[in-house]
């Protein structure tokens, strides 16, 4: 027999540092001035998808993520935690996000280890058919709790949507504080945190960039904390 342990920490690490010395009134128009990273993100979003389903090909047949495309994914997701960070799912900082793909000095940032090798198979339903649960709990993190209404009479009908996502409401929350108070309460922040950092470990499922399930637990805080249990690591007998 030998023995496994577990993880401690899911590999794609999500992080995002605190300021306590934000603007009152910036948030206000953070979305308006990430503009210019919107319109290039929707380019290299195009991108990520393409080469996320060249990498897939590639996996099925060798059993691994070619480290170019590799790097350019984790690139984009980056790319896309800055400005998110910055502009409207955490407004956690008023220094304005770089335009890279490279690491920085940036208090948010995102990164995955580089799998040697990843199955043959799973690459075929663990995008869509093993992620369904995950997608699922952050679908209701991230999607518009819609409301509805209809007026009817015998001649029309008429039917609207409209409504915000829990995440955006917990944004909207700190920004409101921010503005009567200057005060961004660091609770709500690392809640806000543990939230992206769900979205972003089954975002990094879903592009194939790793086999490993990602966690159902909410890991809150500015960065990724030692999941270790109290009497030490996990271990699983396996067949040797």
């Amino acid at each position: 027999m030998t023995s496994t342990t577990a993880q401690a920490t899911y590999p794609a690490h999500l992080t995002g540092e605190f300021d306590p010395n934000l603007s009152r009134g910036l948030w206000l128009v953070k979305w308006f001035l990430a503009i210019p990273h919107y319109v290039l993100l929707a380019f290299l979003w195009v991108a990520f998808l393409i080469t996320t389903i060249i990498a897939g090909f590639a996996i099925l047949f060798t059993g691994r993520y070619p480290r170019a495309l590799f790097d350019f994914n984790v690139g984009v997701l980056r790319w896309n935690w800055r400005v998110a960070f910055y502009a409207f799912s955490a407004i956690g900082t008023d220094r304005y996000p770089p335009f890279t793909l490279a690491r920085t000095d940036y208090p948010a940032d995102f990164d995955v280890d580089y799998p040697e090798h990843l199955s043959h198979g799973l690459v075929l339903v663990k995008s869509w058919l093993l992620a369904i649960p995950q997608l699922i709990i952050v679908g209701l993190f991230t999607a518009n709790m819609g409301y509805w209404w209809s007026t009817r009479d015998e001649w029309n009908s008429t039917q609207s949507a409209s409504g915000i996502s829990l995440l955006g409401l917990l944004v909207l929350i700190a920004g409101i504080s921010l503005l009567f108070t200057r005060r961004y309460p660091r609770a709500l922040f690392d809640l806000i945190l543990g939230v992206n950092r769900w979205s972003y470990r089954v975002t990094t499922y879903v592009a194939l960039m790793r086999d490993e399930y990602p966690p159902f637990r909410l890991d809150q805080g500015q960065h990724e904390p030692d999941h270790a249990e109290p009497n030490g690591p996990v271990t699983v007998s396996v067949p040797a």
